[in-house]
């Protein structure tokens, strides 16, 4: 067996490495059958800046940190490339204390609203609780760019209904669309 986490969505290591095939393909039931997400960041032109591919019954939240690593930005002058955003905006299902400690310690400001759940948790145990998340409501109001950026992506029917077999593959074809998506 390959060395790398193997966690409740699969096998992990082909973060570390995406040229490295997961042991389940990327392949995973979720409500609709097999399926495989697409996880990326993208910057506020709707360009991916970093893809990975997941099994579909796998949540987004385990990734986050994965992906964030994958972030690489190269400057129009001389320098090491850019792997710190000046913010990152997601929706709830990336709203934790790991997430948001890590972005804290990397000086990246988060624009995730707070799970419902989370609220109710934090309000039970009063001022125990902490403080309620704040984000800038305005700023959020633009995440709907990475929602467009995988409506591009889905445009490609072999993206929309995978079609390969192999993870590195589909992974190729994604990574070939957001090539595109820079050309245009």
């Amino acid at each position: 067996m390959r060395p790398g986490f193997r966690g409740p969505q699969g096998d992990l290591s082909n973060h570390k490495n995406p040229g490295v095939e997961p042991a389940d393909h990327a392949i995973g039931r979720s409500r609709g059958g097999l399926s495989t997400k697409i996880h990326h960041a993208v910057d506020g032109r709707r360009r991916p800046l970093a893809i990975l591919v997941s099994p579909g019954q796998g949540g987004d939240a385990p990734m986050f940190l994965p992906l964030l690593s994958q972030l690489r930005v190269l400057r129009s002058e001389r320098g090491r490339p850019r792997t710190r955003p000046v913010a990152v905006l997601a929706d709830r299902a990336y709203s934790s204390r790991a997430i948001r400690a890590d972005l804290r310690r990397r000086q990246i400001q988060a624009v995730i609203p707070e799970k419902r759940d989370q609220q109710a948790h934090r309000k039970r145990r009063g001022r125990a609780g902490g403080r309620p998340v704040s984000y800038d409501k305005d700023t959020y109001k633009r995440r709907h760019t990475v929602e467009c950026a995988f409506n591009t992506l889905k445009e490609w029917r072999a993206l929309a209904t995978r079609y390969d077999r192999h993870a590195v593959i589909f992974r190729g074809a994604v990574v070939l669309a957001a090539i595109l998506a820079w050309l245009r």
